[in-house]
C-alpha cells in the first residue's frame, strides 16, 4: 500500500482511490450520499486558478469540492492507466 495523501494536494489528471474520511461531520454525510465512499476511484480533473474549488470525476460524473473539504479526504494514488 502506498502513502496516503490529502485529496487537496493531487495534481490535475491524477487518479486515486479514496482510503479514509474524517470520523464525523455533516460534510462527510453529504459526500457519502453523493457516492464518494472508501474504495471509490476518482480523478482530479482541475483546480480553480486560486486553488479553490477543485473538480473531481467520480462514478461517471463531475463533483466540485471546496479545498477545505478535500483536505480531510485521504487518498492513495492509483497506478497510471495502461495504454
Amino acid at each position: 500500500m502506498s502513502e496516503l495523501i490529502r485529496l487537496s494536494t493531487l495534481a490535475a489528471g491524477t487518479r486515486a482511490v479514496v482510503r479514509e474520511f474524517p470520523i464525523s461531520g455533516p460534510s462527510v454525510v453529504r459526500l457519502r450520499e453523493m457516492g464518494l465512499l472508501v474504495g471509490t476511484p476518482l480523478t482530479l480533473v482541475r483546480t480553480a486558478p486560486l486553488g479553490d474549488p477543485i473538480e473531481i470525476k467520480v462514478r461517471g460524473y463531475f463533483l466540485t469540492l471546496r479545498k477545505s473539504e478535500a483536505e480531510h479526504i485521504l487518498v492513495e494514488q492509483a497506478a497510471p492507466a495502461a495504454n
